[in-house]
Parts: structure tokens; C-alpha cells; sequence
């Protein structure tokens, strides 16, 4: 691997709900639609006399990406299919790495004959820029001093990872994307791609997210990046590899995963339920707090501080307006077809959002999810996506 993506892709291990990774493996099997073993495979895209210029004024000599495609491209090489991965996710959309792990994160969705039919398109999955899964970051070995980047990592913003999806595409032979695709930071990069290059963006999905990161989710991500800070293991961020900041990214996640359900859904999955505690004489426990718990200790298992970091700092920099005018105008210029999907019960990224994009954009059509799950819905709620999903990409080859 070259280009500073030192350390490799971590596993990954998608986790939104408690038995989630269970019921992804239990929906998906071989001879079911499955693509099957995949390779991840991994980049350069930048190199000294062609670097990578950061939005914000930094520089990268190289650039690792790592990737997965599934599906072939077809002779006119106008299939391709890019999709976008949220916060925590990974290039690993679907398939599996080897016999027994559990599938992609949105494997119900890509694979023959479903709604992302591999037999039709040639799907693209890349980690962005800034993550943690073999693309260049903060967990990256710098060419400059031979240690990870950490804190140094320049800031990058979507627009930066868009850039680096492009130089990878073109490595691919691929012009012109039938479609871009992407849920929560996913659909952050699937609009940034409209505006940013809309004569390579044959038509775009967009599902819980909006046309730029509201005062709530940027206050949400300072809370949650104040405690990974406040952990005494950080060291502004220049902790040790084996001394990740567990107890800070712990409650950064926690913090998040309230943020990415509801009230109906944790009250029907959690209620007032209590388990006992681990000591003796200590009160019990309520269960939604133990998964809390839980889930801050497997992110910490499988993800990185800094990253979680970097990557929130983007996300607050999403405005599709910077740089280019007034929304209205933006989004009139961005004139494919564009499929919007919101979640009646999302609360991070409210359907007002994702109305507001359909009203604006020249040719949208809105798609609800209806789901007590809130913003998680898209990737728990399949049959919905997929339905939406398969109708609007079969008009795209049809017309």
C-alpha cells in the first residue's frame, strides 16, 4: 500500500443496532442474491507533480483509497453505480471478505437482482478521504515523519472527498455515473457530486440529508468531539495506536446513537427494562443505558478517535452553497433526475431538509421512509429503500 495509508483497513464491523450485524446475515446468503467473496483493493490517486489540494489549503503527496466493486462494466462503460458510505461505514458495502463473516453494509441492496442489480450496474464502493478502512487519514503512516498523521491531518471537507472519488473513477475508466447514491455523510457526498461535477452525474440519490449541516447536527458533533477531548487518554489527540481514547469515542457514540434512533423505537426495543450489574450492591442498570455502553466499546474496537473527529468536522462544513451563490441557484444547476428519500422519524436530519432539496432542484421526486427506527432507517428498513431505490434506477435505463 502506498501512499500513506499505513495500517491498513481495520475490519469492519457494522454496528447500528444490538443484533443488526445478526439480522444482515440472516437476510443474505449464498444463492440468494449474495455477490459473494469480495476484494477490497486499494489506490493511489494522488502522487508528488499531481497532489491532492485540500479545500482548506493542505496538501497530500498521495493518497491510498481503498475500494470494492461489484459487477461488471459494460461496453459503453455507462453503468457505474457510486455509492456513498455514512460516518462509521466503510468501502465494504457488500458481499463478504470470507466464508462466514457478516455481509456489507447495505448487502440486501447490491447484489443480482436486487435493487442495485449487479447484473445491470457496476457498483463502486470507496472509503473517503480522512477515514479509517485503508484510505489516507489520520491512522495513515506520514511519508514526512514516518508515524501516523494523528492530529496533523490536514482538514478535509466533502468537496476533498469527492475529489478523491473522482481521480479514482477515472483510474477505473469511469466517466459518466449512471447514478451516485448515499445515505446521512453518504448523501452529503452524493450532492456534492451533482454540484461539483453534474456532467458526470447521470442521476442522484439522496436519503437523509440536506443541502447543508443544520446549527442542531453541528452542535451535536461539538458535544460529541468535546467527549472524546475531555478524555485524559486523547493527548490532543497524540495518544498512542494501543491507547485510543475508548472512554471519550465511548460516549461520542453514545451521544450519537440517540441522535440516530427515536422515541418510539428505543421505548418499544428498551422501556424502563433493567439487568443486573456486574457489582454486588450497585442498583440495577436500565438496558437501553447497557447498550449504550455497548456500543461505545465495539465502535472504540473498530474505529479511530481522530478520524471520528476529522470526519465530524466535514460533515459540519457540508453547505453546498460555499463558494458557489445562493442555495436556489445552486440546486437549480443540478438538473438530473434526483430521487430524495427523508424518514418521518428522523430527528437529526428532519424531512424538512430533504423537502426543501425537492422543492429546489429542477427534476426530484420525494420518497418517505415510514419507520419508528429514525435516522437508521436506511439502513434497517430494506424492503422501503429498495422498492424506491429499484423503481427510480429502472426508469434511469429505460429512458
Amino acid at each position: 500500500m502506498s501512499g500513506g495509508g499505513g495500517g491498513g483497513p481495520r475490519r469492519l464491523v457494522h454496528e447500528t443496532w444490538g443484533d443488526h450485524a445478526a439480522l444482515l446475515a440472516r437476510s443474505v446468503g449464498a444463492g440468494d442474491g449474495s455477490v459473494g467473496l469480495v476484494r477490497p483493493r486499494v489506490v493511489d490517486v494522488a502522487q508528488p507533480d499531481d497532489p491532492l489540494r485540500l479545500e482548506q489549503g493542505g496538501r497530500l503527496d498521495h493518497v491510498a483509497v481503498a475500494f470494492e466493486t461489484y459487477g461488471e462494466r459494460d461496453a459503453r462503460g455507462d453503468n457505474a453505480v457510486l455509492v456513498c458510505h455514512a460516518l462509521t461505514g466503510s468501502a465494504h458495502a457488500a458481499g463478504r471478505h470470507a466464508v462466514g463473516e457478516v455481509p456489507g453494509w447495505w448487502d440486501p441492496l447490491v447484489g443480482p437482482g436486487k435493487a442495485l442489480d449487479t447484473r445491470d450496474h457496476f457498483v463502486v464502493s470507496a472509503n473517503v478521504l480522512g477515514g479509517c478502512y485503508g484510505t489516507t487519514g489520520p491512522v495513515s503512516i506520514d511519508p514526512a515523519t514516518g508515524r501516523r498523521y494523528g492530529p496533523a491531518f490536514p482538514r478535509f471537507t466533502v468537496r476533498d472527498m469527492v475529489e478523491v472519488q473522482r481521480r479514482l473513477l477515472d483510474r477505473l475508466g469511469v466517466g459518466r455515473l449512471r447514478a451516485v447514491v448515499g445515505g446521512s455523510m453518504g448523501g452529503m457526498q452524493a450532492l456534492e457530486w451533482a454540484a461539483s461535477h453534474p456532467e458526470r452525474v447521470g442521476s442522484l440519490v439522496a436519503i437523509a440529508i440536506g443541502a447543508r449541516h443544520s446549527a442542531w447536527a453541528i452542535g451535536l458533533n461539538e458535544v460529541a468531539r468535546r467527549a472524546i477531548a475531555a478524555d485524559p487518554a486523547f493527548h490532543g489527540g497524540a495518544y498512542r495506536p494501543d491507547r485510543q481514547p475508548e472512554t471519550g469515542l465511548g460516549l461520542a457514540r453514545a451521544i450519537a446513537m440517540l441522535t440516530y434512533r427515536s422515541f418510539d423505537s428505543l421505548e418499544a426495543r428498551f422501556g424502563r427494562d433493567r439487568r443486573p450489574t456486574e457489582e454486588e450492591g450497585l442498583e440495577a442498570s436500565f438496558e437501553i443505558a447497557s447498550y449504550l455502553r455497548y456500543q461505545g466499546v465495539k465502535l472504540a474496537q473498530r474505529f479511530d478517535a481522530n478520524t471520528y473527529v476529522g470526519l465530524t468536522h466535514a460533515m459540519d462544513d457540508h453547505d453546498l452553497t460555499v463558494g458557489r451563490g445562493p442555495l436556489r441557484e445552486v440546486l437549480s444547476r443540478m438538473r438530473m433526475p434526483a430521487l430524495v428519500m427523508g424518514i418521518a422519524t428522523d430527528v437529526l436530519y428532519p424531512e424538512v431538509e430533504q423537502r426543501q432539496l425537492v422543492e429546489l432542484l429542477p427534476d426530484a421526486r420525494y420518497a418517505r421512509i415510514v419507520s419508528p427506527h429514525g435516522h437508521d432507517a436506511f439502513l434497517i428498513e430494506f424492503p422501503q429503500v429498495a422498492a424506491h431505490l429499484r423503481r427510480f434506477l429502472a426508469e434511469r435505463i429505460t429512458s
